[in-house]
């Protein structure tokens, strides 16, 4: 605000000029802290950002969503003079519990989530209550990656070295027992598409997070899980597990050898999931416009793009507009593979 004066009458009016004098002065002072007022306002909330800005990741540190966040969080601090971006971890309850956080939090800009396809496109078909919309709390900023899945089994339980052959041997067990990282996940249910493409029944094992999950895998509790390709990649790769085939369009860069389910003769398979920034609903648009920009550059620089492909990942980066689009359409389409399973959860 700039500094307002005030001054008591002149006691004798033929004191006019010494009132002018002072007054000139006055005008002459209030205008040398113009540069201070302006600078004073930006700092205390004019520019964006100027604080630490926090990055709700709805999933455990090392998975998928986390390694994005990170990357994120890293380049966007960099950017904005390493004024700090925190990655703040609330796993539980297939993200519904960061995602409930994140749209409560304040509209400034301040709070954002890594948001995923379960938590913004599978969990309103798949939920009868949910602690948040995701249509009306949030508003889309920027997809950042997509993420092909691996059909995983380990080799030292399960004989199988392709999707013909892991068919073939689950119709001689007494099930086909797939691991999930949580109810509600696209794992989950990708493991019905994957079902409906076989012609069998599959029998989903809810596990809390990705260590059990896999841990289940290597005990030999479950048969086989639908992991994504930058958790799958490691394990594959050191020969812990084995790759039956992935879910996307193509194979994937990181694991060139393994065909895509598709390509083994599965051709209505295909399935992958995505990841972007939200914000809470009512956010400024001027703000949403400058993280679309920040994010997009940071992904789609030579070196984040190299780091987030070494992950695993397909960059994207997308316009705000762009990713509102996929969101809805991804609704759509995931609501009706939830619908053929007759799953609904509380």
């Amino acid at each position: 605000m700039t500094p307002s004066f005030h001054f008591a009458p002149a006691a004798d009016a033929r004191k006019s000029g010494t009132r002018r004098t002072l007054l000139a002065a006055a005008v002459t002072l209030a205008a040398s802290l113009l540069p201070w007022s302006g600078a004073q306002a930006q700092a205390s909330g004019g520019a964006y950002p100027n604080k630490p800005v926090r990055i709700i990741v709805g999933f455990p540190a090392g998975t998928g969503p986390d390694i994005v966040a990170r990357l994120l969080a890293q380049k966007l601090s960099e950017g904005w003079g390493n004024l700090g971006v925190i990655v703040d971890n609330k796993p539980g309850a297939g993200g519904l519990i960061a995602a409930g956080e994140a749209a409560r939090a304040a509209p400034d800009g301040y709070t954002l989530m890594l948001g995923e396809t379960g938590q913004l496109s599978i969990a309103p078909s798949s939920y009868n209550k949910l602690p948040y919309d995701p249509a009306k709390d949030f508003v889309p900023v920027s997809q950042v990656v997509t993420s092909d899945f691996v059909l995983l089994v380990n080799p030292q339980k399960v004989p199988s070295r392709n999707v013909k052959e892991f068919v073939d041997w689950t119709k001689q067990q007494k099930g086909l027992f797939l691991a999930t990282f949580g109810a509600g996940t696209p794992g989950h249910f990708g493991a019905f598409m994957f079902g409906d493409a076989v012609k069998l029944k599959p029998e989903p094992v809810h596990y809390k997070n990705t260590s059990d999950a896999l841990g289940g895998l290597f005990s030999g509790d479950v048969q086989g899980v639908f992991a994504s390709v930058g958790l799958a990649a490691p394990n594959v790769k050191a020969g812990k597990l084995a790759a039956l085939g992935t879910t996307g369009a193509t194979r994937t860069p990181t694991l060139p050898d393994v065909p895509t389910i598709k390509e083994q003769g599965y051709a209505n398979l295909e399935f992958s999931s995505w990841f972007g920034i939200v914000a809470p609903a009512k956010t400024p648009p001027e703000i949403i416009a400058k993280l679309n920009a920040d994010i997009v550059r940071v992904v789609q620089s030579p070196e984040g793009k190299a780091k987030l492909e070494e992950a695993g990942f397909r960059v994207t980066g997308t316009s705000q507009q762009d990713f509102a689009r996929t969101i809805a359409a991804d609704t759509v389409t995931w609501g009706k593979a939830v619908a053929a399973t007759g799953f609904k959860a509380d």
